[in-house]
């Protein structure tokens, strides 16, 4: 990480309620390249520049005009050949802990505030790698370190991406998100994520929101990344779903569900979930009932690749990769699905950020074009973020969050990977280098 960015880190962040309306005395800053990308579209406009005033976006138009017109006293940011774009937007990650260690028993051994630490440093790879927002899809930490990083980011403690986040996953016991790998004679206290019938079901919900959570995260099936659960198995019923909706609904709070195997995803989907996680055993009856129902896909395809590439090297038990490799048989058939049914799709890579770009090129080898995989980390990411008013695309009076890549993405989605300047709600924290 470089000096500048450190410095950057340690400097509170401008409170985020300013106006769209200019005001005097806002810092002006013009961001000019050769070329800026309208996701909405797709067109590549040559020329243009962002007029950036405080925290959000004054104007966008051809750059000697915007130059000519504001240029004096403006600090000028000047990145040439490169392309300019909305801020990224993850719509499934896990912000706390070491992402590195993948061992079963890893969160057992870190304190709460541990993971919290960790998570900080975790979001500053988001940031470098132009992703300005993202989702936390739970964590099973009972501290709710997630919760407590989105409000210092929100209050200036800390600098980081936007978060909207969930709370603990909703679990029944020897579940997806039971988080007890232990012996039954070692076992751990129950924890208030466990819901094995309606009713507990609506007080794990209750205690997310209690505690602050914009989402719940349930978990429908079992997964791959436990030495237990079956990820073909169905877990929550569709009865504690549906309680668990009406709650959350009810509280102005959106769903997502954790669903690998069909049967789960067709339950979680007729209790009225808004996202279906990862989805990889979609059938086409399951496609056309989250069509029909407006349900939402984030198919996190390259974590499945990875899991598979990196096997046991990172600590994972040998039944997770036995479990990864069987997963991502189905998992083109359940996206070409996903993709003839017209889903509404979103970015999230449920990975190590470290790799949070890759998910790109796992879209377009799955069957999107290379604009339709962009604006599922932008625009369409709005939208399920519920932020579509303030965030996903280059507008007048949507903060700014600019990010510019060296390369045509259109032409080759790897342009994503490389990232030369990040603006987060006016605030620079990645320049081109030297």
């Amino acid at each position: 990480m470089s000096c500048g960015l450190v410095a950057l880190l340690m400097v509170a962040s401008t409170a985020q309620t300013a106006p769209a309306k200019p005001a005097a005395g806002k810092q002006i800053t013009i961001i000019r390249a050769a070329h800026l990308l309208d996701v909405r579209d797709g067109r590549v406009l040559a020329d243009q520049a962002v007029l950036v005033e405080g925290d959000r976006i004054r104007q966008i138009g051809p750059a000697a005009n915007i130059t000519s017109q504001y240029g004096r006293g403006a600090t000028v940011i000047d990145l040439g050949n490169a392309t300019l774009l909305p801020g990224l937007i993850d719509c499934h990650n896990h912000i706390l802990g070491n992402p590195k260690d993948q061992s079963s028993t890893g969160d057992l051994r870190m304190s709460s505030a541990q993971k919290t630490l960790w998570g900080l440093h975790n979001l500053q790879i988001w940031l470098a790698h132009g992703f300005t927002a993202l989702r936390d899809a739970g964590e099973s930490d009972l501290g709710y370190g997630q919760i407590a990083l989105r409000d210092s980011i929100n209050q200036g403690l800390v600098q980081g991406p936007r978060i909207v986040t969930a709370g603990n996953f909703v679990s029944v016991t020897g579940g997806h998100g039971d988080a007890d790998p232990l012996a039954p004679d070692q076992a751990l206290p129950r924890r208030p994520n466990l819901a094995d019938n309606v009713d507990e079901t609506g007080d794990a919900v209750r205690r997310d929101i209690k505690y602050g959570a914009d989402w719940i995260k349930l978990m429908a099936t079992g997964g791959v990344m436990d030495p237990t659960s079956d990820f073909n198995v169905q877990e929550l019923s569709e009865a504690q779903m549906a309680r668990a909706v009406e709650i959350a609904h009810r509280a102005r709070k959106k769903v997502m569900a954790h669903a690998e195997g069909t049967d789960g995803i067709k339950a979680a989907v007729r209790a009225g979930v808004d996202s279906i996680e990862h989805g990889t055993m979609l059938d086409e009856e399951g496609a056309a009932l989250m069509e029909q129902k407006g349900t939402w896909l984030v198919p996190t395809l390259y974590t499945f690749q990875h899991g598979v590439e990196v096997g046991t090297s990172l600590g994972a038990d040998a039944v997770t990769l036995e479990k990864g490799k069987k997963i991502l048989s189905y998992q083109q058939a359940a996206f070409s699905f996903a993709l003839k049914h017209h889903l509404k799709i979103a970015y999230g890579v449920d990975d190590d950020p470290d790799f949070v770009s890759r998910e790109f090129g796992a879209l377009v080898r799955g069957g999107m074009q290379p604009i339709e995989a962009i604006q599922a980390a932008t625009v369409r990411a709005s939208e399920l973020l519920g932020m579509a008013d303030q965030i996903g695309a280059l507008e007048t009076g949507k903060y700014a969050d600019v990010v510019a890549v060296a390369g045509d993405p259109l032409t080759d989605i790897q342009a994503m990977d490389k990232i030369v300047f990040v603006m987060k709600g006016g605030i620079v924290f990645k320049m081109p280098a030297k």
